[in-house]
């Protein structure tokens, strides 16, 4: 996929900080991501072209392989897509308390500003959130907290239910047995979709027999 010439003046401006912290760009994924022992992190851009202003918008999550190679065994997803699905994602405005939140670019000038911005956002919450985020204990308290309640750091409210389950596991989290009737409701009401429910009660059938290391 070709870089427009926005995204090549984005990458040139964040590249050398992200480098830093050792992440790759991946450009026809428009993304910085690291490999970590258990999975990777990663930064996604995505910009928007409306005339004469471009809407930048910043996710960043993790991936945990152990639970994806689980989840996407259960998941809809399209197998090309399966080894970039990340276990929490969320974007920087969301993560700061506002509910929809973009970057608004009309310059150069503007762009600048706009990845210090970005940067210092990193440098002061985000990596630490990532490295956090990145532990089986934190995943299991992010997703599973509140399983009443839709989850900020997953946009597939539907997939939390498969994911926070399969970290519940892992986790060996005493409230397991519970969070299988949460989740069960909780799908319901999400879908009337007879595959998807079956779907979930065969996860919850694995899991039940899975020995987790």
């Amino acid at each position: 996929m070709t870089s427009t010439p926005f995204e090549t003046n984005l990458y040139q401006q964040l590249t050398p900080f992200f480098s830093k912290q050792a992440f790759t760009l991946l450009p026809e994924k428009k993304q910085y991501r690291r490999t970590t022992a258990i999975g990777f992190q990663n930064v996604i851009l995505s910009p928007s072209f409306y005339g004469d202003e471009t809407m930048l918008e910043v996710n960043f999550g993790c991936r945990n392989d152990q639970v994806e190679q689980i989840a996407q065994q259960f998941l809809n997803n399209l197998p090309d897509y399966r080894p970039d699905a990340n276990t929490l994602i969320i974007s920087i405005g969301k993560f700061n308390g506002f509910q929809y939140h973009r970057y608004k670019v009309h310059s150069e000038d503007e762009l600048v500003v706009i990845c210090d911005q970005i940067e210092q956002f990193f440098i002061t919450k985000g990596f630490a959130f990532l490295d956090d985020a990145s532990t089986l204990p934190t995943l299991d308290r992010l997703l599973n907290e509140h399983p009443g309640q839709p989850c900020q750091y997953v946009y597939n409210q539907t997939h939390r239910c498969y994911k926070g389950l399969i970290v519940a596991r892992l986790n060996h989290n005493p409230h397991f047995d519970g969070l299988i009737d949460s989740y069960r409701h909780l799908l319901i009401r999400q879908t009337q979709n007879p595959y998807e429910q079956l779907q979930f009660e065969r996860l919850i059938a694995y899991l039940q027999h899975y020995s987790a290391n």
